[in-house]
């Protein structure tokens, strides 16, 4: 059975999946964007200025902007994907890494770089942090996930699954 939340009376039901997903993504995100703001594998600049390098600017407010865009997109997709199986703390966490490692492949090491002409698949300084920072995105939002679930299994009085 899968429940849904109504946002309005004329509009479409969204899945609460996807709600508590978008909110455990956010979360991650936030994680994920402090350790892209203070990791600097390359020289002096932050790894939250080369996110920003995908629409063309090395403004830390932009990076911040996309950055948030993709974590919301990647929560919405964790709680679609996984939900019904990341509602106890241990699967959340085991599945919120995995989903963090392959956003890091897809991602940091094939989207990312092939966007901004560099090399695809290739390990450096760069890819190893934001391999740190996509782990850490996931755990997060694994937790996070969890959280929003099990509170409101105990707000309804029915248990997370």
């Amino acid at each position: 059975m899968t429940t849904t939340l109504r946002v309005s009376p004329t509009t479409a039901v969204i899945p609460v999946h996807a709600v508590w997903g978008a909110a455990a993504g956010l979360v991650g995100g936030i994680g994920f964007g402090i350790w892209m703001s203070v990791s600097r594998p390359m020289a002096d600049t932050a790894m939250i200025t080369m996110v920003a390098g995908l629409l063309g600017s090395t403004n830390a407010f932009v990076g911040w902007l996309i950055h948030l865009a993709i974590a919301l997109f990647a929560g919405v997709g964790f709680g679609i994907l996984l939900g019904q199986y990341a509602q106890k703390l241990a699967p959340a966490v085991v599945l919120g890494l995995a989903y963090g490692a392959v956003w890091w492949t897809v991602g940091a090491l094939w989207i990312m770089p092939a966007n901004m002409g560099m090399p695809v698949f290739e390990w450096n300084d760069v890819t190893s942090s934001s391999l740190g920072g996509h782990l850490l995105f996931g755990l997060l939002a694994g937790l996070t996930y969890s959280g929003i679930a099990q509170a409101m299994g105990k707000q309804t009085g029915s248990p997370g699954r």
